[in-house]
């Protein structure tokens, strides 16, 4: 269960989804085909993909407590399911500027431009071959608009990151009246977009690291040697301890951001989020796959579906070295007088 200040119904109705069509055999059929249909239509049915988006603009309702809550769940279970794009990045910003939220999956892509009329540039997009509409956040002078492109109207070409989740080299030269475009809605620019993906990958690490620890858990309490369970030897317990804090510190992290942003003053509390993240991530992948020894390393043992996402995950959204100068510019600019405020606040 979720710890994400979540409707009760939808964590449980998710995580019952999740066990039952997500098994570690699917994933990693997703890992060689690129798609799980029957997972994605059961999130799908069950309008997942667009809690937190207003019902009037096409979403499902619900608080962005209740997005968080599905995408824990989507890391605990490594489910290879774009519902962070479709929803939290894309669904938002194409509700922000009134434009039409597409009934299937949906993706973002940054760092393109806007040419006369024309949408440009070269993006790695998540899971853009699998999506009906692939929407950019781009700047037209001093405002920011928002384009919805069909997959259709650029060049993809396939690729995956660590993974193996579709992260696909997208070409745009698309022409104007082959895309929609509106402006933005208030507040929304490239650092908003950048934090709120940021937060995606914190909170689905949150849930990813706190599945590696129950796996690395019950390994141990199951494996024996010299006849007792792995579990009882001193350095194994550390590694445990080490796992186990990790998740906690990610957890509680990311918990308090979605809160942060929830209330529309995330302040430092994503790059402390993401930051953090990073070292957990180091931290308790090295410590589970030592607790599980050469099993941690098979590929028919699910541990490596875990940490492989959680290495993937940590790189996107900024490196945790943009987001550590971010805090020490925010550190900089408190001052002395302004640092304890800063930070607890």
């Amino acid at each position: 269960m979720s710890a994400f200040a979540a409707d009760e119904l939808v964590a449980e109705t998710v995580d019952r989804l999740l066990l039952d069509l997500c098994s570690p055999d699917v994933v990693e059929h997703a890992e060689a085909e690129g798609w799980v249909p029957d997972l994605w239509h059961a999130f799908s049915e069950s309008g997942f993909p667009w809690v937190s988006l207003p019902d009037t603009a096409g979403g499902s309702g619900g608080t962005l407590g209740d997005a968080a809550a599905i995408l824990h769940a989507i890391g605990r279970y490594a489910a290879p399911v774009p519902v962070a794009e479709t929803g939290m990045l894309a669904g938002w910003l194409l509700a922000g500027a009134g434009l039409a939220i597409p009934g299937g999956p949906a993706t973002v892509a940054v760092g393109l431009s806007l040419e006369g009329a024309r949408l440009v540039g070269d993006a790695t997009v998540a899971w853009a071959a699998r999506s009906e509409r692939i929407v950019a956040l781009v700047q037209d002078g001093a405002t920011w608009k928002v384009a919805s492109v069909p997959a259709s109207a650029v060049s993809i070409t396939r690729g995956a990151n660590l993974a193996g989740e579709p992260r696909d080299l997208v070409r745009f030269e698309v022409a104007s009246g082959a895309f929609d475009l509106a402006a933005a809605a208030d507040g929304v620019d490239a650092d908003a977009l950048l934090q709120r993906g940021a937060l995606s990958r914190v909170v689905m690490s949150a849930g990813a690291l706190r599945a590696m620890t129950q796996i690395t858990v019950d390994y141990t309490n199951e494996r024996k040697q010299f006849g007792k369970t792995i579990a009882g030897f001193q350095a194994v317990q550390q590694f445990l301890v080490n796992t186990a804090q990790c998740s906690v510190r990610v957890n509680m992290a990311a918990e308090r951001a979605t809160r942060a942003l929830a209330a529309g003053e995330p302040g430092i509390t994503i790059a402390a989020a993401k930051v953090l993240t990073d070292a957990a991530v180091a931290e308790g992948t090295r410590a589970a796959h030592q607790a599980h020894g050469a099993m941690g390393v098979t590929r028919e043992y699910p541990l490596h579906q875990l940490s492989r996402r959680l290495w993937a995950w940590r790189h996107e959204y900024g490196t945790a070295s943009m987001w550590r100068r971010r805090l020490g510019t925010a550190a900089h600019r408190a001052g002395a007088e302004g640092l304890f405020q800063l930070v607890t606040g």
